[in-house]
This record gives C-alpha cells, structure tokens and sequence, in this order.
C-alpha cells in the first residue's frame, strides 16, 4: 500500500515537473518584482515611475485630512528597492510631502504619499521599450494648470523691478558722493531731493502685445534620456544646460522673453511641448537636441525645419524617427492626453508660410552655429518632426552636435561651449528677428 501511495506521489511530481517546463518561468511566478524606482519632481508635475519584470496592476484613492494619495499594488512584495523609495522624496518637490511604503496584506504592496497640495493624479502602466522593462507610472498634476504667459509677463515685470531698483540705489550713491558740506556761516542750501523711484511697470496690454515670445524646448528628459555618449554623457542633460543659458541671452534682449517647455529633469511629451509653446502664443519655437548616429564618425551640427513632403535625405528621415519616438521611451498617458484628436488635427494643418518663416530662421541660426563648431550639413535640412508642427509658428530643431561622436562629446560636456552655443543661437534669433520683424497682433491673457 505504501508503495502504491509513492509510485503515485512520484507519478503526480513528474507531472507537475513537466507542466513547469511547459509553462516557463513566467507563467509560474509568484509575482513581479521591482527593479528599479525613480522619482522626477518638477513644478509641472511629479512623476514615479515602478520599473519591474513583470505588469503591475494598482488601485488608488486621494484622502483628505491631511491630503495623501494611496496607491494599493497587486501581486507584489517588498524588496529594498521599493523601501529606499521613502529616501527619494525631495525636500524641493513641490506635491511630494513625503513617502510611506508597507506591506499592507499578503501581496498587496500599500504606497501612500503625503501631498503639498491638491492633485489630479494619473495612473497608468507603459510596455517594455528601449532599457525599460515594465513600467508603472503615477503622475501628480495640479488641479489648476498655471497661467504660462501670465507667469512670463509676471517675471518679466519682476526682473524690470529689480533693475529699476539697482540703478535707483546706483543714482542715490552717485548723488550722496557729490553733496558737499556747506562753508562755515554761509546759509545751509536745500537738499537735493532723491530721484523719484522708478514705478513699478504694469501689466498693461500694449507692453504684452510688444514682446517678442520665443519657446526654447529642451529635448527629451525624465524618463526618456535620450542619446547617450560614449562616455555616458546624456543628451537631455546637455540640451537643458544650453537651453538654460539660452534663456538668459534670449531675456537680456529688450522687448523679448523666452519660455522653456521644460526647465528641470522631467519628460515632456511631444504635443505637450507644441501646446505650451502655442499657449505663450511664441513667435518662434527652437527645439534642441544633441543626437546619435549609428556611425560614431558623423559630426557637425544641424538645422532642421519641417517638411511636407519627406525627408531632404535619408539622415533627416532617420532622425526624424528618433526623435519622434521620444513619447514611447518617455511614457506618455495615451487616455488622458489632452484634447488628442484636436491636438492631432492641429498638427496637420501646418502651413505654407509656417515653413517658409521656419527655412528663413533656420538659415540665420545655421549661420551663427556654423562659426562654432563644425556643420554636417551646409543647409537648412527638412523632415517630418512632430515637435515642428505648430501651424502657426515658425519651428526650427538644432542638432548641436552628435553626442555619438567621441571628440563631439567631450566638448558637449563643456559648460563654456554650452555658453557659445546659446550665443549662437541667440545671435540667429536676434538677426532673424531684425529682418523679419513680428506682425503685430493682441496677445490674451
């Protein structure tokens, strides 16, 4: 009898052996397990991101009293990665409070986070692509999206205060040094009285409708790094710094501004980056990248305007798929993007002159890059970029160098070079606005 119960328990073994060979170490896991967790708080939205090795599915709820979002996480335990979670909340950040992480029941992993203010939180979950397994994303929005041409007119007005005040101190000093003390017995003469300060400038219509508006778009970031050297060196990395010091040159120049559509480490999606340089209702949009090849000898840097019909050569046409592709790695929330199908329908309706204005910018800031550094191209080339498809403003993509390139990378890690490069570009725009001066037009706020 015993032995019949072994033979059968064996009997039993073997195949439950052979359905484990069937099913593969997949089908039979327990669960997912986490890899990796990254955390890119900005102030247009915190991102966290869950990496793991298999999907995840989660539930959430926003409580109040204090304000928190609890994010429940099925089929999942544990591990160090998911722990260490608590330590990357950033005292900067501006929804993040703070992290708790607990194993709430049996493989069920319970997150809450501790809010700044009110969100509008977005769950989703993006497949494998690129070096990124599975991904689980939670996203923190505010619930009331700023103004960014009221926050542009404001700093605006905010640096013109300052200036009036340091030269009102500078005038002050001057007229302090110069008073001299009256002679003995001769009659004190009045005191000069200070210079009046300078008014505060008002948000007035007519100023806001002057401004030159230019968007400065960094590409890639957060979770799409984008090229990457071969020393390791990031092209959104690169692309922020020149971007940055691009915006200072652009704001040094009277009556004009620029917005960035991204001015930290965060990922923002491509028909996002047109929608916020159309709501600054800009009068120029400069995208800038730093791209890769599959040669690493390919150099120099590019220019790019859209085209309407194909690329103007097959590198064009390649680098076009790239950076198109810039959605995918970075994770764009294909439910919730706003207003897709308009969005969508706008894009293609770029026009005749868009393109026209576009080779006429192109050609001014190929130019001025030209004089530092080496160009790939002598011309202003085209292809299909969906960050150029704004109808109504013209749209250039800069190619500051191919990151790929050994010799090209060590110089892209050079502040100083950064330095020229804003220089250069800033000159095109400068020249290209002096030869093509805005049409006047009512700006709303």
């Amino acid at each position: 009898m015993r032995s019949n119960r072994l033979h059968t328990r064996r009997a039993v073994m073997r195949q439950v052996g052979a359905v484990a060979l069937l099913l593969g170490t997949s089908e039979i896991s327990l669960g997912a397990s986490i890899v990796a967790v990254r955390m890119w708080p900005a102030a247009d939205y915190t991102r966290v991101t869950l990496e793991s090795d298999a999907p995840l599915s989660a539930r959430h709820l926003i409580v109040d009293d204090p304000p928190r979002l609890v994010i429940d996480i099925d089929e999942l335990e544990l591990n160090p990665a998911l722990r260490e979670m608590v330590g990357q909340v950033r005292p900067d950040d501006p929804f993040i409070a703070g992290l708790r992480v607990g194993q709430n029941r049996p493989r069920v992993v319970r997150l809450v986070i501790d809010l700044k203010q009110s969100i509008a939180p977005q769950l989703f979950t993006l497949e494998p692509v690129a070096a990124y397994q599975h991904r689980l994303v939670f996203d923190l929005y505010p619930t009331e999206e700023r103004d960014p041409l009221l926050a542009l007119i404001r700093e605006k007005e905010t640096a013109e205060q300052q200036a009036a005040s340091s030269i009102q101190d500078a005038l002050g000093q001057f007229i302090g040094g110069i008073d001299k003390p009256a002679r003995a017995g001769s009659r004190p003469t009045p005191s000069k009285s200070p210079a009046p300060a300078a008014k505060a400038p008002a948000t007035a219509q007519s100023r806001i409708d002057r401004l030159i508006i230019v968007a400065i778009d960094p590409g890639h970031g957060g979770e799409d790094p984008g090229a990457i050297g071969p020393t390791g060196l990031k092209e959104k990395d690169v692309v922020l710094s020149v971007a940055l010091k691009l915006r200072e040159q652009i704001n040094a120049q009277p009556g004009m501004r620029a917005m960035l559509t991204r001015d930290a480490d965060f990922f923002v999606p491509l028909a996002d980056r047109v929608r916020k340089a159309r709501r600054v209702q800009a009068d120029l949009m400069i995208s800038v990248h730093a791209d890769a090849f599959i040669e690493p000898q390919a150099r120099g840097a590019s220019v790019f305007a859209l085209s309407a019909n194909g690329a103007t050569s097959t590198m064009a046409r390649w680098m076009a798929k790239r950076e198109n592709a810039a959605d995918r790695v970075g994770g764009v929330n294909v439910k919730a993007t706003r207003d897709a199908t308009l969005m969508r329908a706008l894009l293609d309706m770029s026009t005749t002159a868009q393109i026209r204005d576009s080779l006429k910018i192109g050609r001014e800031v190929l130019g001025q890059i030209g004089r530092v550094g080496t160009l790939h191209k002598p011309r202003v080339e085209q292809a299909s970029f969906a960050v150029l498809k704004a109808p109504d403003i013209p749209s250039i993509l800069v190619e500051t160098a191919f990151i790929s390139n050994p010799k090209e990378e060590a110089r892209l890690r050079d502040p100083a070079h950064h330095e020229r490069l804003a220089s250069a570009l800033a000159a095109g725009v400068r020249r290209y606005f002096e030869k093509n001066p805005p049409v006047a037009r009512t700006r709303q706020l």
